[in-house]
């Protein structure tokens, strides 16, 4: 009887060890869906906020381009006793893929307002000859450059469309207030300004 009693109870632990063994090798359906749903979750995050976070870089490159072109500008005001260059406007970006910087074009003092900002990219930003536009946009695109006078008074503001083109603005007889380029006195200043693609505008 007593052997009996102990066989029953061996037979048992070993079921209960092998339920507690098949519970611990897997995950329940309910394990599965959680862990599923966190792992999409994740990825819709990531997939959302990465245009976002492309825009901004894309964004800060720009900054530092008009930097650039701002340090430029003032070496044409030291190479010209303290003048800015001409009022003038290369094409549009929407007119082509490309600007061509007419090689057959006087570059000088002379420059008139036909060809005086193709003039400054090709002598200033591009660092080298080249027939083409060499200052790029992170889109790729070539920028543009657009340089105008504010009259006594006057300000310069951009809108949506302006990115599109992705032109530069350089505005003479003024200076920066935010997003804005408001009148100056001083024939020496100037206020450069870009449309963002994240949101606002960026003047300096």
């Amino acid at each position: 009887m007593a052997t009996t009693k102990k066989r029953a109870t061996a037979s048992a632990s070993r079921k209960k060890m092998i339920v507690d063994e098949g519970a611990k090798g897997g995950f329940t359906i309910i394990e599965v869906v959680l862990v599923l749903a966190i792992a999409g979750l994740i990825f819709l995050m990531v997939f959302l906020a990465y245009p976002a976070l492309r825009r901004s870089q894309q964004d800060s490159q720009r900054q530092r381009d008009v930097g650039n072109l701002m340090a430029q500008v003032q070496k044409y005001q030291q190479n010209n006793n303290g003048r800015l260059p001409v009022d003038g406007s290369t094409p549009a970006q929407e007119d082509g893929d490309e600007i061509k910087l007419d090689e057959g074009w006087p570059c000088n003092n002379s420059s008139t307002t036909s060809n005086s900002a193709v003039c400054f990219i090709r002598n200033y930003m591009n660092g080298a000859t080249s027939e083409y536009n060499e200052w790029i946009d992170p889109s790729g695109w070539s920028y543009g450059l657009d340089i105008s006078s504010l009259a006594s008074g006057g300000t310069k503001q951009l809108g949506n469309s302006d990115f599109n083109a992705h032109m530069v603005y350089l505005i003479k007889h003024a200076r920066c207030d935010g997003e804005q380029a408001v009148y100056s006195s001083n024939s020496r200043d100037f206020a450069i300004m870009y449309k963002l693609e994240g949101a606002g505008t960026y003047c300096e």
